[in-house]
């Protein structure tokens, strides 16, 4: 069941990743002096950032890795 949400959503994967590097870039800057009564906020917007951005390259690598393993495997047909 994984293997076909991966598989065939890979827009997930973008969207997952892109709102990972947004929240990424926002944590980043909530963590500038100008913004220290944030901070807490900016360390769970920055754990929650990397955690997308971590789940959209393990499907996109997921993705990859499957596609090459299919090309391969056509090749040798």
């Amino acid at each position: 069941m994984i293997k076909t949400f991966v598989k065939d959503y890979p827009y997930i994967h973008l969207g997952l990743g892109l709102i990972g590097n947004t929240l990424f870039v926002i944590g980043s800057i909530l963590f500038l002096e100008r913004f220290s009564a944030w901070h807490h906020v900016a360390v769970v917007i920055f754990i929650v950032g990397s955690l997308g951005m971590l789940l959209g390259a393990i499907g996109k690598a997921v993705t990859d890795l499957d596609k090459a393993r299919h090309d391969r495997s056509e090749r040798q047909r």
